[in-house]
């Protein structure tokens, strides 16, 4: 419970800072990324439990990555993370999840994401800002990546890359769980 208190604690001060660097009020953020204007509010106050299409929206707005709202400061020069140390930033309804492992820096950040989907789970994304690209590489089992309403199957050992700027959406497919990895480019210049 604690962890989860300074997570939130983290992403309320990284949320406000990022909002007042890019000199937006919480009228004009709140319209922009589509977030109610109370959630925004409370979110600051390091209050709620916000979602991962929220993350995602706050984020593409300010022009930053989800881990940018999330991550403290660096900690060194290597970083090691585990999967069994990062929450959970979306959960399936049947038991699927996906994990922010860890962003890169530089002038074109890369997040590298965990997923986990059972059969005929599905994550619906919405369109992020011009010029991310994600690549989805299938380590078991058989996806499914909707882009824009066209169905491509991603099988294991297979690898995907797409602009992300349309809807997209994962579907866990066939007989058995599907795990990926995910990586999504951030545009040259967006803040890590």
């Amino acid at each position: 419970m604690a962890e989860t208190a300074t997570a939130l604690r983290t992403v309320a001060h990284n949320v406000r800072a990022a909002r007042t660097r890019a000199g937006l009020t919480l009228d004009e953020l709140s319209r922009r990324a589509q977030v109610s204007k109370g959630a925004l509010v409370a979110l600051e106050k390091a209050q709620g439990n916000p979602n991962l299409t929220t993350l995602v929206r706050l984020a593409d707005t300010l022009g930053i990555s989800v881990s940018a709202l999330m991550q403290g400061p660096p900690e060194g020069r290597v970083r090691i993370v585990g999967a069994d140390e990062v929450t959970p930033l979306w959960t399936g309804e049947t038991g699927g999840e996906a994990r922010l492992m860890l962003t890169t820096s530089g002038p074109a950040p890369v997040e590298i994401w965990r997923w986990r989907l059972e059969p005929g789970e599905e994550y619906t994304s919405q369109p992020h800002q011009a010029g991310v690209v994600e690549t989805v590489s299938v380590t078991a089992g058989r996806l499914t990546l909707i882009l824009d309403g066209a169905e491509h199957t991603v099988e294991a050992a297979q690898t995907a890359t797409f602009d992300a700027n349309v809807p997209h959406s994962y579907r866990g497919a066939g007989p058995g769980t599907c795990t990926m990895i995910m990586t999504v480019q951030l545009p040259p210049g967006a803040a890590p």
